[in-house]
């Protein structure tokens, strides 16, 4: 029978489950939305703590045919959102709780990481950029609706990634704002989607506005207030969201320029759940070495965190 690793993410918007074989191959990778209400810009923690507690039972019938094929070496589970003492939200209680339950049960290795470690691997995983896992330290970017970070990464064999916070959002995060535009402009939650497909409608001359940076920080409420008016002067949400993430591009090729100006050239890689847009995926890879998440692995999902338990068990 084939040994097998799971991976457990309980993230503010998504559940989510993975399973890797022995060579490291994904086998499964299972994912189940939290609901949120029409007209709402996401969810409060204990609405998502029981919505979680409410997707488990069906994520594990999918998922157990698989299991019944090998045994569990390990599981590995997001612990916290980030690698920083007091990081903390009681989301990720839900899934800690399940992975030390099933590592118990099925006498498997248990591994704690970050949600955002997980998302970093998810994309050096799904981009093919092993490579990083074995050389010097490289930049990565974690942006979604909770987080806009820029994190000094390196692999550490046998633990995973070391991640020293130097940059990102001094106020907003690019999700959040892309989220509340697009509530804003009728749009449902989450709204990433829809301003992508808007955006690519757009035909007119796209506003330039100066980014607000100081080295690799950004303030990006201002971007929300301006998208706001640019909406309720013109009604036009082609434009509008081509704005918002003509803005967010720029921003984060200011705070790569920043980044390399400080540290020097390095691979840069990009995750989190905004980085699926094709828009700032195509403005950062005319700039930089840059690797992505496939679209499915670039929102919330439990693969990196799979994968860093794969690595981890065997000491990789």
């Amino acid at each position: 029978m084939k040994d097998m690793y799971l991976g457990i993410d309980t993230s503010n918007y998504t559940t989510s489950l993975a399973l890797l074989d022995e060579s490291g191959a994904l086998i499964a990778n299972l994912k189940a939305p939290l609901p949120v209400k029409g007209g709402e810009v996401g969810l409060r923690q204990s609405d998502a703590v029981f919505a979680h507690i409410k997707n488990f039972p069906g994520l594990f019938s999918e998922i157990k045919p698989y299991l019944l094929d090998g045994v569990l070496r390990a599981v590995g589970v997001s612990l916290r959102p980030r690698n920083v003492d007091g990081s903390y939200m009681p989301v990720f209680t839900v899934g800690d709780m399940l992975a030390k339950g099933i590592s118990t049960f099925c006498d498997a290795a248990l591994y704690e990481f970050s949600h955002q470690c997980g998302h970093i691997m998810s994309a050096i995983y799904s981009s093919g950029a092993l490579k990083l896992l074995c050389g010097d330290k490289f930049a990565s970017f974690h942006i979604s609706g909770g987080t806009t970070e820029l994190v000094r990464t390196n692999f550490v064999k046998g633990k995973g990634f070391d991640c020293e916070l130097v940059g990102g959002t001094m106020d907003l995060n690019a999700g959040q704002i892309i989220d509340r535009v697009g509530v804003f402009m009728g749009l449902g939650f989450p709204c990433g989607v829809e301003i992508e497909k808007l955006a690519l409608k757009n035909t007119k001359q796209i506003p330039k506005k100066k980014i607000s940076a100081s080295g690799t920080s950004v303030n990006l409420s201002g971007l929300e207030n301006m998208a706001k008016k640019l909406y309720s002067d013109t009604k036009d949400a082609a434009l509008t969201s081509a704005f918002v993430l003509d803005y967010i591009s720029r921003a984060l090729i200011a705070m790569s320029d920043a980044y390399i100006e400080k540290y020097g050239d390095t691979d840069f890689v990009f995750a989190g759940g905004v980085m699926s847009n094709t828009i700032i995926k195509e403005a950062l890879e005319a700039r930089f070495k840059s690797h992505f998440a496939k679209p499915e692995l670039s929102r919330d999902n439990a693969v990196g965190i799979a994968y860093l338990t794969y690595l981890t068990y065997n000491n990789k």
